[in-house]
């Protein structure tokens, strides 16, 4: 276990810059294979962005040349845990009808967030709506939705890097890793 001191918060690695950049080229193989119409891929911001943009990348290699558009939710703000309530801070621009589209996020924890997106796309008119997160965290779900493509399983520990904040910072970090005792 390796542990980083970082501005007064010690934080575990769980998942290393090597492994995550292995799993997300795989990741973008497995999408491919569902053979998309259309694609549009939409990340969700903020967290999602490091994410976003590796399997973006990674996406050439597998032959697929999605559109992109952006949507930002929210439904932590500064907080560490859920409002249970999802704002649309920014919404996406391109029509979505008889497309597949995949919603990238970085973590899927209460569902939430995912299940409210998933639910506006197709109710616009989307063929087929998919998700790919990096970290999915089964125990904490609060509503009945799964992952098509999923990075790790991530234990219930508040996860930082690799795009994903506390109070706006770490996201810069390449790994994820666990503040130990987050607030």
């Amino acid at each position: 276990m390796k542990i980083i001191q970082i501005n007064g918060h010690k934080i575990e690695v769980l998942f290393s810059q090597s492994t995550i950049a292995k799993r997300v080229d795989e990741m973008a193989f497995e999408v491919a294979e569902t053979e998309p119409q259309k694609l549009l891929a939409v990340p969700v911001l903020k967290g999602s962005f490091i994410f976003a943009a590796d399997l973006l990348r990674s996406f050439h290699s597998a032959d697929l040349l999605p559109e992109v558009d952006f949507m930002m939710l929210s439904s932590y703000r500064d907080k560490t845990t859920s409002s249970g309530q999802v704002e649309i801070l920014r919404d996406i621009q391109t029509d979505v009808t008889d497309r597949d589209v995949l919603l990238i996020d970085d973590i899927l924890e209460s569902g939430r967030t995912l299940a409210f997106a998933k639910d506006l796309l197709i109710a616009r008119g989307a063929r087929r709506v998919m998700i790919a997160i990096l970290l999915d965290k089964p125990h904490k779900r609060a509503v009945d939705i799964q992952a098509e493509f999923c990075g790790f399983e991530c234990p219930d520990k508040f996860v930082v890097g690799y795009g994903m904040d506390m109070g706006h910072a770490y996201r810069q970090l390449p790994f994820v890793g666990a503040v130990i005792n987050a607030g």
